[in-house]
């Protein structure tokens, strides 16, 4: 949110620019945006192995990695600018950084707001994991299925499961467990099992109470 907020800055003094053009000191904007392109791009190293199993890790790195390229299109339009004088580019160049950050950051606000709300994370359909659970030995019904982001890298799942012969044993529920991890990415299943008996019917079994 607040790269959204700070980019908005730079598009309506970009524009203001455009309208308005004013002269541009090349030479520090290109010493400026060479050090931000060395420091940027190193720093983008140090993320890149873990960005593909964390999501603040995904977000560091492609802050820096976005940011590396911004800068190193800084140095070019200062280049132009320094021999051409055409100041322009200046506004030009923050309107598209601006538009790169706004793309690259979409959707990490996307992801964050998920995880914030507590939703399936992505890659998870809810009715596949049901249909999995439904499927399971001795099972007639699942109900009060919810499946939510703990953190970046870790999902919770809770259900109940009604099995007429009752409690299946501790093996099966650590098989359930392992196969959840391994289909769904699945790491804190939390299942409790029902006879069900109408004499005593589960209060959450309808699928519209949450």
């Amino acid at each position: 949110v607040f790269l959204l907020v700070v980019t908005g800055g730079i598009a309506w003094e970009a524009i203001q620019r455009l309208l308005q053009p004013a002269p541009v000191d090349s030479a520090i904007v290109i010493g400026v945006a060479a050090f931000g392109v060395l420091i940027n791009t190193g720093t983008a190293l140090l993320f890149m192995a873990g960005r593909k199993g964390d999501l603040n890790i995904q977000a560091a790195f492609l802050h820096m990695a976005s940011d590396a390229v911004v800068s190193l299109g800084v140095v070019i339009a200062g280049i132009v600018m320094l021999f051409t004088h055409w100041f322009w580019l200046d506004s030009t160049v923050s309107l598209f950084i601006s538009a790169v950050i706004v793309i690259a950051t979409w959707g990490l606000l996307r992801d964050s707001t998920q995880l914030a709300l507590h939703g399936v994370p992505e890659g998870i359909e809810t009715q596949v994991v049901r249909a999995y659970l439904a499927a399971l030995p001795n099972v007639t019904a699942v109900h009060d299925l919810h499946i939510w982001a703990m953190s970046t890298t870790e999902t919770a799942l809770t259900a109940h499961l009604v099995m007429p012969n009752g409690y299946p044993g501790d093996a099966l529920l650590n098989q359930i467990s392992d196969e959840l991890q391994l289909r769904f990415r699945i790491d804190h299943p939390t299942l409790q099992v029902e006879t069900g008996d109408p004499a005593h019917p589960c209060a959450l079994a309808p699928d519209h109470r949450v």
